[in-house]
């Protein structure tokens, strides 16, 4: 039997992460609550290609670019998380068009603040330097641990798809959970 990729509980070793992994409310506002001078900073947004298990929870065709949005979360100059968030292009112009306007804002605050916003069950995932998910948050990183965890969400409104994926880089631990 295989292991599916993005599994339902995230099997690590170490209590703290878990406590942040599972936490089902705002990473964002729990981020603030901890930080002195948390902040966004806006990596990329463009639209590019993604891989085919994205493709699939968001329900789009593999031949069909998405626009992609990467940032850090930081606690003042430190990034605590790597976000890429992922949507199909034609959403823009409907139910996540503010995404093309939030510039340095979290999106975090925007999904839980629109109660029309559903969000499915977190799946979680161990990254290595196989995941080019790993290898883009580690181009935050002085120096690339072993593996990085991450979490998935998936967000509805009106039929459409969002789907968010963070990883928490090594200063997380730095923070009370």
């Amino acid at each position: 039997m295989s292991i599916p990729s993005w599994q339902l509980l995230p099997v690590c070793a170490d209590a703290r992460l878990r406590h942040w992994l599972l936490d089902r409310g705002s990473l964002t506002l729990r981020l603030r609550k901890r930080c002195d001078r948390f902040n966004v900073k806006v990596l990329s947004q463009r639209s590019a290609a993604v891989n085919r298990d994205e493709c699939a929870v968001i329900g789009v065709r593999p031949d069909v670019g998405c626009v992609v949005r990467e940032v850090s979360l930081n606690c003042g100059q430190r990034p605590v998380i790597f976000a890429h968030s992922v949507v199909e292009p034609r959403a823009l112009r409907g139910p996540w068009r503010m995404l093309m306007t939030l510039g340095a804002r979290p999106l975090g605050e925007a999904l839980f603040a629109d109660p029309r916003i559903t969000r499915f069950p977190l799946r979680f995932r161990r990254l290595n330097r196989r995941h080019e998910l790993y290898r883009r948050a580690c181009e935050l990183l002085e120096h690339s641990p072993a593996c990085l965890w991450a979490r998935r969400s998936l967000f509805a409104l009106r039929e459409s798809r969002l789907l968010v994926t963070e990883v928490f880089l090594p200063a997380i631990l730095d923070l009370a959970p």
